[in-house]
């Protein structure tokens, strides 16, 4: 048998999701006391909703909460850290829930470790579904001598020095 279209995954999806639009017409009409074209005016489900609930519910629905969360803490990551350690600190990203720091300096990135329960705090609080569990603080990259076409096995260029 063949496999489905891609389109016809997303109809099922939004099917499951959504539910069938023609079981409603259906189930409107078998209910007893209701006429094809009437409807009552204060059934269940009839109150209007605010957009914002509306999106909330399908974030909520689609499982997309988490990685929504995810975003908006890297984006608002200077209110989280403050102005001035933001200026020497980029978020590089989350994944498997540690968020990794990017810093300047060594200097900024012992500063920040030593900040890491209150930052940590300010995360649970802010954005508890992106699913922060730790943070990683990185210096800059130093140095290797492990790479490169004339690298050798071994301690290499460092073993003549004094």
């Amino acid at each position: 048998m063949a496999e489905p279209s891609e389109a016809s995954r997303v109809y099922l999806r939004f099917k499951d999701v959504f539910g069938d639009p023609n079981a409603k017409r259906i189930r409107a009409r078998r209910r007893p006391g209701t006429e094809i074209g009437s409807s009552v005016p204060f059934g269940a489900g009839r109150d209007p909703r605010g957009l914002g609930d509306t999106i909330d519910s399908l974030t909520l629905q689609l499982g997309w909460n988490s990685p929504l969360a995810q975003s908006e803490l890297l984006a608002s990551w200077i209110e989280l850290a403050g102005e001035e350690t933001s200026k020497h600190s980029t978020p590089a990203g989350i994944d498997e829930g540690v968020l990794t720091v990017q810093c300047e300096s060594t200097a900024w990135a012992t500063q920040l470790r030593m900040m890491r329960v209150e930052i940590m705090t300010h995360i649970a609080v802010k954005y508890p579904d992106a699913g922060i569990e730790s943070i990683r603080f990185q210096g800059p990259n130093a140095p290797s001598w492990k790479k490169g076409p004339r690298s050798i096995p071994g301690r290499g260029p460092r073993d003549t020095y004094g």
